[in-house]
């Protein structure tokens, strides 16, 4: 396990990650750390799905990071994601322990597995100006001295290319405890479930979630002073679910529309996580219908492999 600093679960809605993540978390006596931009949000539960009730197994709660850490209704972004993030793995590391990141927030996952430093950085007009007149070609010379060119993407037109330069010279100006994102060795392991199965879940769990009250949660929110369009904005149950308790949709309506775009925010995690493969990261696919035991006696093996 020496080879690892972190062991990353991710999936697509409903493929059961989380039962996993809290089984394999159990196993290994550590901790989770939620990778899910919307489970932040405290009394944002059944339309989330923290289903917080898959962190206890066998009787034994196992501790989680990162879940209901701010009010609903603030504007969290994935600069804060990376900086709450760091502070829970560092803390569970320092329990000589092996975090777990579990969730389906592709570009939550993304911004630490791969370090991006994404800091939001200011227009730098001065710097704009001296490089208006530089060729492509200048500017991508200009770039190569800050960094090592990976892709062709940032310097794929003059604009782009000035961009780079302009971020790249904010981030050396910046103190190193704002510049630097550890390089962090994580195994990453993806639960793959049938699209039909995957339909099927999310279906039967939208039933479920809204007989256990999904509506009463959202017109508790709006009750508490939340304005419709700031629980519009968290997309998906909460979108609908306001358009229906504001009398825009019907319930019918309301059913069917969020159905079909959970399907398909379901198919778009999917791509993003195809798209971490061709970015470079190996991804080991279990799948969601093995049982438990068997699917964490993979990962254990998994852990133990060189690669």
């Amino acid at each position: 396990m020496e080879m690892y600093d972190l062991i990353t679960i991710l999936g697509p809605t409903a493929s059961g990650k989380t039962p996993l993540a809290a089984a394999l978390a159990y196993k290994l006596d550590t901790e989770i750390i939620s990778g899910d931009s919307r489970q932040i949000y405290r009394r944002m539960d059944l339309g989330t799905g923290k289903d917080l009730a898959d962190y206890t197994v066998d009787g034994h709660p196992v501790p989680y990071h990162l879940i209901d850490i701010v009010e609903p209704g603030y504007k969290y972004n994935v600069f804060e994601y990376q900086h709450d993030f760091l502070n829970a793995y560092r803390e569970v590391k320092e329990k000589g322990k092996l975090p777990i990141l579990c969730g389906g927030t592709g570009m939550y996952l993304e911004s630490v597995l791969k370090g991006y430093k994404l800091l939001p950085v200011p227009e730098n007009p001065e710097l704009r100006a001296s490089l208006a007149d530089k060729s492509l070609e200048e500017l991508t010379q200009l770039l190569s001295a800050y960094k090592k060119l990976h892709n062709s993407t940032d310097v794929d037109t003059v604009k782009r290319a000035i961009r780079a330069i302009e971020i790249k010279e904010y981030y050396r100006q910046q103190p190193p405890e704002y510049r630097d994102f550890p390089q962090i060795n994580s195994l990453i392991v993806g639960v793959d479930i049938d699209r039909e199965l995957r339909r099927e879940k999310i279906s039967r769990r939208l039933k479920q979630r809204l007989d256990e009250g999904m509506v009463d949660e959202v017109r508790a929110l709006l009750d508490s002073g939340i304005t419709p369009e700031d629980l519009i904005y968290y997309g998906l149950e909460y979108k609908y679910l306001t358009l229906y308790a504001t009398g825009e949709l019907s319930y019918e309506e309301m059913f069917h529309q969020l159905e079909t775009a959970i399907h398909q925010f379901a198919k778009r995690q999917m791509t993003w996580f195809r798209g971490m493969e061709r970015r470079g990261f190996t991804i080991h696919w279990l799948d969601a219908r093995l049982p438990m035991e068997e699917k964490v006696e993979k990962i254990m093996n998994l852990l133990h492999t060189k690669n």
